[in-house]
């Protein structure tokens, strides 16, 4: 006598059992862990680049206060001199510069409203912090390229891109979407 294999009431079908996937189970598991990382970077990635992007200008500018603790003091002083026509030099323009750097770096660490006002502060200061590129080329450029001075202004445009990243996140108004 034969007999025919019967699964779930029907006669000749048999299905399959499962076997274990553990390939498919690992993946699983590893876009788990993606999706957990990607849910946590889109809540505190923006966050931390403003933090760090007001920790920064206000180090820097606390830097400034110090007579001789700058490696930009010339530099900011000749620039003040350009920038106001003779009326602001010296230990003045460096106090100014301090003052305007902390500020905008600790309305930045504040966050909330003090961000926006905060950022507001930051491209005022980057018409000082750029404005050598056109005010003082000698001090910037040579024939081959950019002076080390030169270079010190212009990795300022990692921080302008960190700073519009931020301003996307704190500014007011209608989001779109991609």
């Amino acid at each position: 006598m034969t007999t025919i294999p019967v699964s779930h009431g029907v006669p000749g079908v048999v299905i399959p059992t499962r076997r274990p996937q553990p390939i498919r189970a690992a993946l699983a598991f590893v876009a788990r862990l993606e999706a957990g990382l990607k849910a946590f970077l889109e809540r505190w990635s923006v966050p931390a680049l403003r933090v760090a992007l007001g920790a920064v200008f206000a180090v820097f500018g606390a830097l400034k206060l110090i007579p001789g603790a700058s490696p930009v003091e010339g530099l900011v002083m000749q620039t003040w001199e350009k920038l106001t026509f003779g009326l602001v030099g010296g230990q003045t323009a460096m106090i100014a510069t301090a003052v305007i750097e902390i500020a905008a770096g600790a309305l930045l660490i504040a966050g909330r409203g003090f961000a926006r006002i905060g950022l507001v502060v930051l491209a005022f200061a980057y018409v000082g912090i750029l404005s050598p590129l056109v005010l003082l080329p000698a001090e910037v450029w040579t024939t081959a390229g950019p002076t080390l001075t030169g270079q010190y202004i212009l990795k300022n445009a990692v921080l302008i891109a960190a700073a519009l990243v931020v301003a996307s996140q704190v500014l007011r108004g209608p989001t779109t979407r991609r």
